[in-house]
């Protein structure tokens, strides 16, 4: 039996409600997997389709991989988290994020400046909101409370939340990548969500994770993917980090292409994004390293998944985070759990 637990990682839809996510969640909640998560980007939200699925469901604890900071107020998501806490039974991970410049700026219609500040500011409200111990007050630049500046009222007080949280130490995970926000997360946060994570180059977070708590956990998203042919097995994973190194941020800036960099693989990744931001995607993913691309995910036969688990095993990940089907999610309980 392996010390790593197992997630379902559902992320965010497509075009159309994916009505197959309930029933995924409870095939995974009755082979013993210990989570699931949801998440959001620009099109559905990430705590209605939770709060769906734990209405199905029972034991399996709900996370949300990642609710992004500018999608709402501190106490908003506060508020959000304290609520399916109560309705789940205790089961609810609040999974925060700040996304990046162009969603935030382009879709939310807020400034990115100084994400680290403004992360450290909005947990510090939602523990003091499920804290309960005195009326929510906040003295930062970003997320001021009561709110005094233009337009004000100045009617505004400090209020405490009306229903009481069923936890006061609900746990807070941040989906990190950078090596300052990283660190963050390690002093701040219960657990960090790593968007893709090498067992195999630890060296890359090590310092980072360093003030981490005792119970600290980190649950990682890895591609499952069982297949004899390692090429097609491996072009998935490719294609995610083709998108995301190539066009997941602008030419200035962008955060998987930097941790890319951080990983060995700095021309690659200069590369994939040139071609990706000249509209040549299939020859950008064609760049993406196979060895890059084995190194974060699970796939081959059956027999190398099994020996890849153990690289795993070895590393400061608590949870492997899967997305697939039914008998997906059944092969990865038989070969984990």
């Amino acid at each position: 039996m392996s010390g790593l637990s197992l997630g379902l990682q559902l992320g965010y839809w497509g075009p159309l409600y994916p009505e197959i996510h309930v029933e995924l969640a409870k095939t995974a909640e009755s082979l013993g997997y210990d989570s699931v998560w949801t998440a959001e980007s620009w099109g559905n939200d990430v705590f209605t389709p939770l709060a769906w699925i734990g209405a199905h469901t029972s034991t399996i604890r709900l996370g949300t991989s990642v609710a992004q900071l500018s999608a709402r107020t501190p106490t908003s998501c506060a508020m959000a988290a304290l609520a399916l806490d109560h309705m789940s039974g205790g089961r609810m991970i609040l999974g925060l994020g700040v996304s990046g410049p162009q969603v935030v700026e382009g879709w939310y219609g807020q400034p990115f400046s100084k994400p680290l500040a403004r992360t450290r500011e909005y947990v510090s409200i939602i523990r003091q909101v499920l804290a309960r111990e005195a009326p929510v007050t906040n003295d930062g630049p970003h997320y001021p409370l009561p709110y005094n500046g233009p337009g004000a009222w100045g009617m505004g007080k400090p209020l405490k939340s009306i229903t009481h949280p069923r936890r006061k130490d609900l746990p807070i995970f941040l989906g990190a990548e950078g090596p300052k926000n990283v660190t963050q997360t390690a002093e701040i946060a219960d657990g960090w969500l790593p968007l893709y994570y090498s067992p195999y180059r630890q060296e890359v977070y090590a310092d980072q994770l360093k003030a981490a708590k005792p119970g600290f956990e980190i649950p990682a998203t890895v591609t499952v993917s069982v297949n004899e042919n390692m090429e097609e097995a491996l072009y998935p994973v490719k294609a995610m980090l083709g998108f995301y190194i190539g066009g997941m941020g602008s030419k200035k800036r962008n955060f998987h292409k930097e941790l890319m960099g951080r990983m060995g693989f700095e021309e690659e990744a200069n590369r994939i994004q040139e071609l990706f931001m000249a509209g040549r995607r299939d020859e950008a993913v064609a760049v993406v390293p196979d060895q890059l691309a084995d190194e974060i995910s699970l796939v081959g036969p059956k027999e190398r998944i099994k020996e890849k688990l153990q690289d795993w095993e070895k590393s400061p990940v608590t949870s492997l985070l899967v997305h697939g089907d039914a008998e997906l999610l059944t092969t990865m309980a038989e070969l984990t759990l």
